[in-house]
């Protein structure tokens, strides 16, 4: 197997290529002066295993048209198999119409990433499980669950905990984490009166006395999730940390966390982290390399995936 780093997140695929024990293969991928990009694949690829490494995240049109001419790349240069990683699906939030005459923007993406030349994509947590449907190739979609799972059972020991979902969408995934760890769960009830008043945040489970842990897919302006940690302060809890997977940050979302009541905020690396996101009081980074090494493995081997969902 052979694995091919695009530029949205280089630290992570070189984790991923230590974790596998091989170098990343040598391969350039840059900008001309009108800043059209351009990949060149400079190792011989013939009838080889090769992974892509590259989240879709900001800037995303520039990240998506990399992972796009690297696949054409590989696929001209009669790679074997080509497997697109993208430990973050950018446009996953566009998965239906959300009113008349607009796109749904996550099947377009599936098209064009399968177009390109993708056998097979390999994800993490995307926003809606549907969008697996939206490819005609497989997808092997991970969850985060088992990493924060093990996480919080080290760093949260001995504390009386309650995972809490955000918003009534986020249930089933915070139901699974809750489930791992013998726990209770409470869910937020957002809604907004009318148009132009902010939100209101009911609180349904009894979190009074309890360590509570919002669990989430992505963060991206941390709103909803900073207003929820102070709902459940409000509400009597203890205190209040968030686990998210995939950390957007867009916006003044970093200072908006950092004057937050959370306690701490865990994010995977499946986004490079940026200078603020480093230095902030109340943030932390898990590294998602071991877990998406493992699947890279056991798809070159034609060996389960299905086992590391446990």
């Amino acid at each position: 197997m052979k694995i091919v780093a695009c530029n949205s997140n280089r630290p992570l695929a070189e984790a991923v290529a230590a974790a596998c024990g091989i170098p990343l293969t040598n391969a350039s991928v840059r900008r001309f002066a009108d800043m059209e990009v351009f990949v060149e694949i400079h190792e011989n690829v013939r009838g080889e295993d090769v992974f892509v490494v590259q989240s879709t995240s900001y800037p995303a049109n520039d990240n998506l048209m990399e992972l796009l001419i690297t696949l054409d790349a590989l696929k001209r240069a009669s790679a074997r198999r080509i497997t697109a990683v993208i430990p973050y699906f950018g446009y996953a939030r566009q998965d239906r119409k959300s009113g008349s005459r607009t796109p749904i923007s996550a099947k377009l993406v599936a098209n064009l990433i399968t177009a390109a030349g993708a056998n097979r994509v390999l994800t993490m947590d995307l926003h809606a499980a549907q969008i697996q449907g939206f490819f005609d190739i497989p997808v092997d979609n991970l969850f985060a669950a088992p990493l924060f799972s093990h996480d919080i059972q080290e760093r949260y020991a001995g504390r009386e905990l309650m995972i809490v979902s955000p918003d009534v969408g986020g249930v089933v995934r915070a139901r699974a984490i809750a489930a791992r760890l013998g726990v209770d769960l409470a869910i937020i009830d957002k809604r907004r009166p009318r148009a132009g008043v902010s939100e209101v945040m009911n609180v349904i489970g009894e979190v009074e006395g309890r360590h509570c842990l919002l669990v989430d897919d992505i963060v991206d302006s941390g709103g909803t999730l900073c207003n929820a940690a102070e709902a459940l302060l409000k509400d009597g809890a203890q205190s209040v940390g968030v686990y998210v997977t995939h950390g957007v940050f867009s916006g003044g979302a970093v200072a908006r966390i950092g004057a937050a009541p959370i306690e701490m905020m865990t994010v995977t690396d499946s986004i490079q982290a940026t200078e603020a996101v480093r230095v902030s009081r109340n943030l932390r980074q898990l590294t998602i390399a071991p877990l998406l090494a493992e699947a890279m493995k056991r798809i070159s081997e034609e060996s389960s995936v299905s086992s590391l969902f446990n």
